[in-house]
């Protein structure tokens, strides 16, 4: 049964992007900050489809079972537009749900990730996503709002947080107007160079 995820990093005053974010400017240009760990990682430049990274440690592991466990992801229309100029093709090597009140017919990638745009909610995107990840984990990948629709549903059922040592002071936040739906269990506190890695069970109320 799929279990529904997300996996973001953060900073220490708790922002997940910066301001002025676009196409020419992703995440609010703080992902230099915020990733630095993941940026190090063989594992993450391998699965973007590139070369790069400097080790294959204990992170690029979490890296590694992230998407291993994943079968499908949802995001929202602002992290599609950011990333659809950047990403190489085949990046996700699995379906992806959008949402979005645009109107497109599905973007076929060579190799096995379809981007499909959805029109009518995340509940809509859920069950389209479950019947893609066959068992899998769905992953919901961003932006921030997009996870918060999903917490304030009450349909994530485990993430992951990446705490960069560094304050932001300003941006968009990952926790921000969250209802208290849940209790939360802390499963793992993994340290590192460059980050906290926490991931949390979480069960509704």
């Amino acid at each position: 049964m799929s279990n529904i995820i997300f996996d973001s990093g953060i900073s220490l005053d708790g922002f997940f992007a910066g301001e002025n974010r676009s196409p020419e400017n992703p995440m609010g240009g703080v992902s230099p900050k915020i990733h630095s760990w993941l940026f190090k990682q063989k594992a993450f430049w391998k699965h973007i489809n590139m070369e790069g990274g400097e080790e294959y440690g204990a992170d690029s592991k979490l890296i590694d079972d992230v998407f291993e466990r994943t079968g499908a992801y949802i995001m929202g229309k602002r992290m599609f537009e950011e990333g659809e100029v950047h990403w190489k093709e085949d990046l996700y090597k699995a379906d992806v749900y959008v949402l979005t009140h645009e109107k497109r017919e599905p973007w076929v990638q060579k190799g096995a990730t379809t981007f499909y745009f959805i029109n009518d909610g995340i509940q809509s995107a859920l069950e389209k996503a479950k019947q893609s990840a066959k068992g899998k984990d769905i992953k919901i990948q961003g932006g921030a709002n997009t996870i918060q629709q999903f917490l304030n549903a009450g349909l994530v059922d485990e993430f992951f947080i990446h705490i960069a040592p560094v304050f932001l002071g300003r941006g968009i936040r990952l926790f921000e107007n969250i209802q208290d739906l849940y209790d939360i269990q802390i499963v793992e506190v993994i340290p590192s160079d460059l980050t906290t890695h926490l991931r949390y069970k979480l069960t509704r109320k």
